[in-house]
Formats: C-alpha cells, sequence, structure tokens
C-alpha cells in the first residue's frame, strides 16, 4: 500500500484512512517493542546493548528494526562515536520525548487497571 503524504497541517490527518500518513506513523509507533524502548530510553542515553538488557524478550533483529523506524520518525538520535568497537548511542528528541510523557501515562493506566483487566479475563473465559 502507498501512503498518501497529507498537505495542510497535521491536524487534518485521518487516522480513519487506510493510506493516511498518520496511520501509518501511529502504526509505528503504537507496537509493543516501541512503546517499550520509549519507556527505557525516558531521558537517558543508552548504547544498543544497553537497550537490548532493559527490553527483555526483545531480538537483536527486532531491537535494530524499531530503532531505525523510530530514527526515521525523529523520535530519537542516534550518534556514532569513532571508537573501536564504535560506540552507538540513542537518545529521544523532543518528539520522542513528548511521546515519552504518554507512554507514561499508558504505564500508569496499566498498573492501575492491571489487577480490574486481569479479573475481567477471568470472567470472560471461565464463561
Amino acid at each position: 500500500m502507498v501512503t498518501k503524504q497529507l498537505g495542510g497541517l497535521p491536524e487534518h490527518a485521518d487516522l480513519t484512512r487506510a493510506d493516511s500518513l498518520a496511520r501509518e506513523i501511529f502504526s509505528d509507533v503504537a507496537n509493543k517493542w516501541a512503546l517499550l524502548i520509549i519507556n527505557v530510553l525516558d531521558d537517558r542515553t543508552l548504547r544498543f546493548s544497553e537497550l537490548r538488557r532493559e527490553v527483555e524478550g526483545i531480538s537483536h533483529k527486532m531491537l535494530t528494526q524499531n530503532l531505525r523506524m523510530m530514527e526515521r520518525n525523529g523520535l530519537l538520535v542516534r550518534e556514532v562515536h569513532p571508537t573501536v568497537p564504535p560506540r552507538v548511542e540513542y537518545t529521544l528528541t523532543e518528539p520522542g520525548r513528548a511521546l515519552q510523557r504518554m507512554v507514561n501515562g499508558m504505564c500508569d493506566w496499566t498498573q492501575r487497571y492491571l489487577g480490574h483487566i486481569e479479573g475481567s479475563r477471568r470472567r470472560f473465559d471461565d464463561a
């Protein structure tokens, strides 16, 4: 599917349209790995290996793909230091930090309602 570049102001982006850039961006940042990476980075600068250690269960490939997507979307910066071996660090940009504040809200919501959701799932599965 080809994503159409929408003209005009960002508030005119339509998430309901399958070919909208807004939906593509939403899909990129609303995946579990991106959310976890954003949460882990917070206000820190981390190396690839540090991110991989802190995002439990993520594969090398998935971390690489998500970091590239996030860099492409301007959510983080990747800095390569000319050392042997090369040291690569990742830091959230201003848009990434703004998204991180929303991710924190989602994490708070999850912790607040985890018991409720767990009970609801149990009742549903038992029915």
